[in-house]
């Protein structure tokens, strides 16, 4: 004897994401900035994203487009940083497919994580992993020439595409406490370090361009020349930890190069 609807209902199996489409997902997140608009910035790749996870979790039509239309809202964060985002947009809408939540949880997810995510983000990657990675790619110049700039992008990919993916893998497991991971995880801590390795590289090859600019000149000429670009490297150095202006620092640099070309 068949049961209720309810009963059967309750007896199916609850809405699972698969393992290729959670591979989907992620692939696509790596698109997010690809239809980014004005109006709402970020949104529709981020719909675009979740869609395949959106189709497994809610089989009926209306309850999918339902789930879509609430991510075309308003959405921007620092791109990378927003696979912890997706992960966790996941998780709740799993438990919202369940039953187990409303779905004003996982907007007000969302709107909690954009703004402090895309902060840490900014701070880590652009600020911080990027020019680090680029100074020591520079310093490497002289000894691997052209090759330096195909080791900045595997550096820099492995370094941003592995983040991403743990990133991913923490919202998908943990929910709204991936904060606490990704707090354990130090990233402003690590942005300090690699700013000291970035300019300790910077540092290094501005002294080997100074010494060699110098052995080139030859003579008493190149020894004053090696320690005058040093000095200024110095002094430059200085000026920025004094807040000096960043083109005020640029337009006296030109100036006493086109000094040092008028008199050398």
């Amino acid at each position: 004897m068949s049961g209720s609807p309810a009963t059967a209902a309750l007896a199916s199996p609850a809405p699972q994401v698969s393992p290729w489409t959670l591979v989907r997902v992620f692939g696509r997140s790596l698109f997010l900035q690809a239809s980014w608009n004005p109006q709402g910035m970020q949104n529709l790749g981020l719909a675009y994203a979740l869609f395949p996870a959106l189709k497994d979790l809610y089989p009926d039509p209306e309850r999918q487009m339902a789930a879509v239309r609430r991510h075309l809202a308003f959405f921007n964060t620092q791109p990378y940083m927003a696979a912890a985002i997706l992960g966790g947009v996941i998780f709740h809408e799993g438990r919202i497919a369940r039953g187990e939540e409303g779905s004003e949880q996982v907007v007000a997810f969302k709107s909690a994580l954009m703004g402090p995510l895309a902060a840490l983000g900014d701070g880590f990657f652009w600020l911080s992993l990027r020019p680090a990675l680029g100074a020591f790619c520079a310093a490497l110049v002289p000894l691997l020439g052209a090759w330096a700039a195909v080791l900045f992008l595997v550096l820099y990919n492995v370094v941003h595409l592995t983040l991403r993916a743990r990133l991913f893998r923490m919202g998908l497991r943990l929910g709204d406490r991936l904060v606490e991971q990704v707090a354990h995880a130090n990233l402003p801590g690590w942005g300090a370090r690699l700013r000291t390795v970035g300019a300790a590289c910077a540092g290094a090859a501005v002294a080997y361009l100074a010494i060699s600019l110098g052995s080139n000149q030859g003579g008493r000429v190149g020894e004053a020349l090696a320690v005058g670009y040093l000095a200024l490297g110095a002094a430059g150095y200085w000026l920025t930890s004094k807040r000096f202006g960043n083109y005020a620092l640029l337009y006296l640099a030109a100036a006493l190069a086109v000094a040092a070309g008028a008199f050398l």
